[in-house]
């Protein structure tokens, strides 16, 4: 077990919670330049599906393509995925007007702009421009849309807006060639919960960080999983955490403390014996039960509104097994999420006020010191000196 330590370290000081200026430039070195988890290549089962991931003024078409003239990709077990995945910006290259307007959607072989019917292939070229040919030079191959940097690890969908992304095998250290055995490109969405909270997004990274608060808040996840049964296997960087032991190695993490389905094929008797929480700085969590996966992802709306969408991933045989029930795993979590998330509206209207002061970590609050440190490195030197704590 990893020594638990947060050094010291105080709590972040009130400006990074209430400062436009502080929120103005996560947006500009952090979100923009991170590599953001989007969603997962279930949403994108049939070619020409998509969906739409906005951020601040910026919005990006995730899409399938139908497969001629895209390189050919395939899924986890060898079948023909029926075309490539690619981002986009969304927006027509002609007067900027937005292309997809729904947030999921099933595309035809193209993607009009409503607006002058400019027309693009789903691999992003132009392929009609109504009465532009009478203007002189007007080449089609000089528009095509703006791709955006995307990734796929494991079946989820990574994107990047910065026009020169970093490395993404840097962004999630400790996870490449880790829980392939909970067969996650194979899942599928069972549930999904959108929250939208009156608080700032830090707070809701550290409230999952640490389960200092469990005994107290959550009686009935501190009972599965007592709050000092963990340990921190990735302690350093965009992500952090590790495993907790269930107090019945043979349950999970629901309203009655058994497994909605069988545990996946290939986990140890360890394994199926803990469960694995992480977070990815700075737009996830995710945990890894026997028997199910659960996804947050989470989106800074406003300085102090954060919209959380939760989803519940379980493997098609399960869900197809007579008698699959996944709603004590989904009742469970929402339980747990909207305790935690009163936590962090309560915390959010503290530290707003001129009188609140950082408070120092306990060291059951080491990741929270680690997520800072994290935090801070991306977003030096955007925030003023004042700000900055020796």
């Amino acid at each position: 077990m990893k020594l638990r330590t947060a050094a010291g370290q105080h709590t972040l000081a009130r400006e990074y919670f209430v400062s436009e200026e502080v929120f103005l430039a996560e947006r500009e070195r952090i979100f923009s330049r991170s590599w953001l988890l989007a969603g997962h290549v279930s949403q994108l089962a049939q070619p020409g599906s998509c969906f739409v991931f906005d951020l601040g003024d910026e919005s990006v078409i995730v899409l399938r393509g139908h497969g001629e003239g895209d390189e050919r990709s395939r899924e986890a077990d060898g079948s023909p995925a029926g075309g490539a995945i690619r981002a986009f910006h969304n927006h027509c290259r002609h007067r900027g007007s937005r292309l997809c307007q729904e947030h999921t959607t099933l595309l035809g072989p193209a993607i009009q702009c409503p607006y002058h019917a400019w027309t693009y292939g789903l691999d992003g070229a132009l392929r009609a421009a109504p009465n532009m040919k009478e203007v002189q030079g007007f080449d089609r191959a000089d528009y095509p849309l703006h791709r955006v940097a995307l990734e796929n690890w494991e079946g989820f969908l990574f994107l990047n807006l910065a026009p020169q992304p970093a490395a993404f095998a840097a962004s999630l250290p400790g996870l490449l060639g880790k829980f392939g055995h909970w067969r996650l490109p194979e899942l599928r969405s069972v549930h999904r919960t959108v929250y939208e909270v009156a608080a700032n997004w830090k707070l809701f990274f550290h409230n999952y960080s640490e389960c200092y608060h469990c005994p107290t808040v959550h009686p009935h996840l501190n009972k599965l999983t007592p709050y000092r049964n963990t340990e921190n296997d990735l302690d350093e960087g965009p992500v952090l955490g590790g495993p907790m032991w269930m107090s019945n190695p043979e349950g999970s993490m629901t309203m009655h403390g058994g497994r909605c389905a069988p545990p996946f094929p290939g986990l140890s008797a360890e394994e199926r014996a803990r469960v694995y929480y992480y977070i990815l700085f700075p737009s996830a969590f995710l945990s890894f039960h026997p028997d199910y996966v659960l996804v947050h992802r989470a989106q800074a709306l406003a300085i102090d509104r954060t919209r959380i969408v939760c989803e519940w991933f379980f493997h098609p045989e399960a869900i197809a097994a007579p008698g699959f029930d996944p709603q004590p795993a989904i009742d469970f979590w929402d339980l747990t999420n909207r305790q935690d998330w009163e936590l962090c509206a309560n915390a959010y209207r503290g530290v707003v006020s001129n009188a609140w002061q950082p408070g120092p970590y306990s060291e059951l609050e080491s990741q929270l010191a680690a997520f800072d440190r994290q935090y801070l490195a991306a977003l030096e030197p955007a925030v003023p000196a004042a700000f900055r704590r020796a």
